[in-house]
């Protein structure tokens, strides 16, 4: 999450030091935008990955509330399992697409384009490890901790 939150703040940083340097002082920073893209990136796919890990992403849960607990966590199990399968093609064709742009360079950073695709191989890696992890402690332990951000989330013992 820092990681995420870090690109977030630099983004907003090089692109509002290209607007100043625009409007201000009538030149253009040449590496403000494609910086800006990879830095999304990265921030966009980190939080997704975070959101994996923290069990924030959107979701059905009306199923939830009327089954009993072992077909939740049967559930459970099989959204978590295509989460880690989807997490692997998303990595396995991003490292397809950074191998293929490896031999190219960025406009404006003089870096390989294989950047572009580096936090589709990281996250897509992360989303199976987040989505191995709550599976393994789902069935082997206690849930790792979750944050709650739904300020209307029903408590568990209300259904």
């Amino acid at each position: 999450m820092a990681a995420a939150g870090t690109a977030l703040v630099l983004m907003t940083v090089v692109v509002g030091a290209q607007v100043f340097s625009r409007y201000v002082l009538n030149f253009s920073l040449t590496f403000a935008e494609p910086m800006a893209i990879q830095l999304m990136g990265w921030f966009i796919f980190l939080g997704a990955a975070v959101g994996v890990r923290e069990n924030f992403h959107l979701g059905l849960d009306l199923l939830r509330y009327v089954a009993p607990p072992s077909v939740n966590r049967l559930l459970d199990t099989i959204s978590l399992s295509l989460i880690a399968i989807f997490g692997l093609f998303i990595s396995w064709y991003g490292f397809q697409l950074a191998a293929r742009t490896w031999d190219t360079l960025i406009p404006g950073l003089g870096i390989t384009g294989a950047t572009d695709f580096l936090p589709l191989t990281c996250s897509g890696l992360l989303f199976t490890l987040f989505a191995i992890e709550r599976i393994i402690h789902m069935h082997f332990g206690a849930e790792p901790p979750v944050a709650d951000v739904s300020e209307t989330a029903l408590p568990k013992d209300a259904v």
